[in-house]
């Protein structure tokens, strides 16, 4: 069974409900952070758990979703050894995975409908990370946020 944290603000709640029940149905046990109602409230106050349990290896993984996904992306990227990306369609999802070995994938309520997020989310669950020539990017990522420049 594999870990996933989940988070949303007020416009990304809905959505957020609707992947929670998908992952639960398909095995995964899910770690939700809120938010639990559609209050308006502040996407950086729900990143950061998010981020936090994929970090700390609570979860393997984590699923983000506000307006647009961009809010939350940005947040949870604020913290060492997140690498979160908006995906707007599955080519995206299985890119981030594949290239970049996003741990967080962040997705927009207002751009992605339910069926079309549900098929970005398991593209990109289902995507392993490839290696090879990659691995060389992802560490200069590392280095970038301990703010050192990579070197070419």
């Amino acid at each position: 069974m594999t870990v996933i944290a989940i988070g949303a603000d007020h416009a990304g709640y809905s959505l957020k409900e609707d992947l929670k029940a998908w992952l639960v149905s398909g095995g995964h046990q899910v770690l939700d952070f809120g938010t639990h109602s559609l209050e308006s409230v502040d996407y950086p106050d729900f990143a950061g758990p998010v981020a936090d349990a994929v970090t700390s290896g609570a979860a393997v993984r984590g699923v983000l979703v506000c307006g647009t996904g961009m809010g939350m992306a940005m947040a949870a990227n604020k913290l060492d050894g997140v690498r979160a990306a908006v995906c707007l369609d599955p080519l995206m999802a299985r890119m981030s995975r594949e290239h970049n070995d996003a741990n967080v994938l962040a997705l927009g309520a207002r751009l992605t409908e339910g069926r079309s997020a549900v098929e970005i989310l398991q593209a990109w669950l289902e995507t392993p990370f490839a290696g090879g020539r990659h691995v060389r990017r992802v560490e200069k990522l590392v280095a970038l946020e301990h703010g050192h420049a990579s070197a070419r």
